[in-house]
Parts: structure tokens; sequence; C-alpha cells
């Protein structure tokens, strides 16, 4: 134990070559029926004055005792400080790892991703803070004509993958909607982020094996349609 703790004391991480680690969040919204994606105007080189996506490196210490910051607390701190939402009021999760080299003209960098949803009723509150001049939510169709800095195409990319995989099985939609939520409501949402129309038969019987499985029960009330009032529905947590 000794030999370990005197091996510790003496090593020296920057004796050898490391890359530098950060977090990039992919925010989406549903704003004016478009799945929208929150990007942000660098204000630094490089890509000054280029949009891209929210995010920093992870802060890290220079002793074996003193590491600095967990990834997750990094990307709920880059969250609060570009954006100035709460991170506890936004479905945050981790996507995946961008590592290729020469994706930063700067140095070796490794990103780790996530991925974020945020209701409608908090897209408002985006506020540019931290090294960021501007904040827009951008329509995710307009984007393959937008210029991003860096490789944020691709994980842009990624993460409209991932959310339209995982909406069969997951709740995600939750982070989507409002609180409640008629069935027509919830196949717009479901039409709106998978980029197709939503057979209404076919997404009713996808709807009552959901109730039927415990991931969506009834809510109290009604909703005023221009027809006659619907049933409204909420998610379970």
């Amino acid at each position: 134990m000794r030999d370990e703790k005197a091996f510790l004391t003496a090593y020296r991480a920057t004796d050898y070559p490391r890359p530098s680690v950060a977090v990039d969040l992919v925010i989406l919204t549903i704003i004016d029926a478009q799945l929208r994606v929150l990007l942000v105007k660098r204000r630094e080189h490089p890509f000054k004055g280029q949009w891209a996506l929210p995010g920093g490196f992870v802060r890290v210490g220079e002793t074996a005792t003193e590491q600095g910051e967990d990834l997750d607390e990094a990307a709920r701190r880059e969250l609060r400080e570009e954006t100035g939402l709460d991170p506890q009021r936004v479905f945050l999760e981790q996507l995946y790892t961008f590592g290729k080299a020469g994706r930063d003209p700067r140095m070796r960098v490794i990103s780790v991703a996530y991925y974020a949803l945020v209701r409608p009723d908090l897209a408002p509150f985006v506020k540019a803070g931290g090294d960021v001049s501007d904040v827009e939510w951008f329509d995710v169709a307009q984007l393959p004509r937008l210029e991003l800095a860096f490789d944020h195409h691709d994980v842009v990319d990624m993460a409209l993958a991932r959310i339209r995989g995982k909406l069969e099985y997951a709740n995600i939609a939750f982070d989507l909607v409002p609180a409640t939520f008629t069935i027509p409501e919830l196949r717009h949402v479901y039409g709106i982020v998978l980029g197709r129309p939503m057979d209404p038969g076919n997404f009713r019987r996808s709807f009552n094996r959901w109730v039927q499985e415990g991931r969506i029960e009834q809510a109290p009330g009604k909703r005023i349609t221009t027809s006659k009032p619907a049933a409204v529905f909420r998610f379970k947590r």
C-alpha cells in the first residue's frame, strides 16, 4: 500500500501525451410544429461567429486526489452556463463519444456528446451565456444547409437517430409534450420527431399497447376540441 501511495504522489500526468475531453449538447424541442435544435454562436476562435452545439471542456485537476468533475456534472454545468436552462427540468442522457483525430484544429479533443429534450413551454427561457454571443432554435430540416463548427453535423445526426429509435420503447416523448395530451396531440408529436405522418389507426393500436403496458394512463379532465371533448392522458414516469 505504501508503494502505491508513493507512486501516486510522484506520478505526473503531464509527463504523458493526453487528449482534452469536452462535452457537447444536442438540445431538442418542438416549436411551431417543427423539431428544433438549439445552436449557439461562437464568440471566440476557432470557428468564431459560426453556429455550434453548446458545450465545453471538462474541468480536470492535476493530481490523483483532485481529478476534477464527472462527465454528467460537466454536461449539466454547460447546459446551465450556456443556455440558462435548469438541468433538473430537462431530460439529459449520454449519447456517444466522438474522438476522430483532427475534429478540433487546436489539439486532440475527445467529446462526449449528450442529448437533451426540452418541453416547449421551457424553450422561451433559453438565453445566451458563457462564451457564446447568441442562441437560436433551428429547424432540424434546415441544418444540412447550415455550416456548423467542428463535427457537429455528425453529432446532431447521431442524436436524431437515437431519439427516433427510442420513441417506440421509451417514454422520452414525455419531455416533448405538455403534462397531459390527447391521442391526436401525441400522434402529432411522434410524426414531427420521426419526420413523417403517422397513420391514425396504426398509432392508436400502438397507443393502446402502451396503456396496457402501463407507460401511459388516462388523466383527469377533458380537452375541448372542435368536435367534442376528448380524453386526456399522461405518461407514467
